[in-house]
């Protein structure tokens, strides 16, 4: 379990492919490098990945035909960067929301503009995840947590719009989005077991 807030950020070191599947090398970063163990779950753009192998400068994931079906994780490359956070620990400070680290679908950058100091950004989603986006409900796009502010379901799609400071944008990689660009979409854990318990009511 993880809280959308990001510890790192890496570069992508080495990306290689086996059999459909993919492995990824990150760069160990400082800031949580001495922490890592082979078998710990880790965070790497709000996908939840097993560290596979460990070097003194690298760590490497596997990576599944599954996840990589749902997730953005297949156009990495080398110097690509990603958001990283380890696992919570019992009594870790609590700053974001539960995340699993499970993405509910794919995002796509549709608008990136200033609003003040902060960069206002929206998102379209599928359609099927509009009933899990609320107004001053939390998502989390690329792992990191987030604030929706608006939700504009009125359409064949679901568009959402959150409001980005400047420290999350320099501490994570969100800053570097452009129009177009692919997001891992996470939604409120709560709420995706609320509708999956009313599905299962009617």
């Amino acid at each position: 379990m993880f809280t959308g807030i990001v510890q790192s950020v890496a570069r992508v070191c080495a990306v290689s492919t086996c059999d459909g599947e993919l492995t990824i090398e990150l760069g160990l970063e400082d800031l949580i490098g001495e922490n890592i163990s082979i078998g710990d779950s880790v965070s790497v753009s709000g996908v939840c990945l097993t560290v596979a192998r460990l070097s003194v400068h690298c760590l490497a994931f596997d990576v599944s035909r599954e996840t990589l079906s749902r997730t953005h994780l297949g156009k990495l490359s080398e110097g690509s960067r990603v958001n990283l956070e380890l696992a919570m620990s019992v009594g870790d400070r609590f700053g974001g929301h539960l995340v699993s680290g499970h993405v509910d679908g794919l995002g796509t950058l549709v608008a990136k503009e200033p609003a003040g100091r902060s960069t206002r950004m929206r998102f379209r989603a599928p359609r099927a995840l509009a009933p899990l986006i609320a107004e001053k409900g939390s998502v989390t796009v690329d792992g990191v947590s987030l604030t929706v502010n608006r939700v504009d379901d009125s359409s064949s799609v679901v568009e959402f719009e959150l409001n980005l400071v400047p420290h999350t944008l320099t501490a994570t990689t969100l800053g570097e989005l452009q129009i177009d660009h692919l997001v891992h979409i996470e939604v409120d854990l709560v709420a995706r077991y609320l509708k999956r318990l009313q599905e299962c009511d009617d």
